[in-house]
């Protein structure tokens, strides 16, 4: 968050239940608080960019995404706040990298889906700003490939397939 902040002074970290402020939200709360989030914020959303990093993990058997094979929680999350431009980023990197920026020697990329082309690329200048590489994935049907590519990484670290350090990079 404090390199964020570096960025764009407005930028804050907030707990649960603090009025939201500014144009961009970012959520990084698990697949199961959404309701609560809806609950709570909905209306204040509204006309906001939502970028939602979830990956919907079934975390009791650590074998499957929870939502439907043709949907994806970012989609679910548009679906409720109707007022919203929501998109899906950040899933497909550990925090690590997205802490230090690299992903070993590359930098990282952020991959964001969503229905918005100014609301992705909001969002992309502003990661480009703070030094990571970001592409537009395409529309909000592409947040469930988002998702699964965040599962598979979840999975592969979780059995020491690869570290807790790595992350997505795209080089030309």
């Amino acid at each position: 968050m404090a390199k964020a902040a570096q960025i764009d002074p407005a930028v804050q970290a907030v707990p649960f239940g603090t009025p939201v402020a500014g144009d961009l939200v970012v959520l990084a709360l698990p697949y199961a608080a959404f309701g609560d989030v809806v609950a709570t914020y909905g209306d204040a959303l509204s006309g906001k960019t939502v970028v939602e990093t979830t990956n919907p993990v079934d975390f009791t058997t650590f074998d499957s995404l929870v939502v439907p094979t043709d949907s994806s929680a970012t989609a679910e999350l548009a679906a409720q706040l109707p007022g919203a431009d929501v998109l899906k980023a950040f899933n497909t990197n550990f925090a690590h990298t997205l802490v230090t920026g690299q992903v070993g020697d590359l930098p990282a990329t952020i991959l964001v889906a969503g229905d918005s082309a100014e609301a992705k690329q909001a969002l992309i200048d502003l990661v480009t700003a703070g030094g990571l590489n970001a592409i537009d994935a395409g529309s909000l049907k592409r947040a469930r490939e988002l998702e699964a590519t965040g599962f598979l990484q979840l999975t592969l670290a979780a059995s020491e397939k690869i570290g807790w350090t790595a992350g997505f990079s795209v080089t030309a």
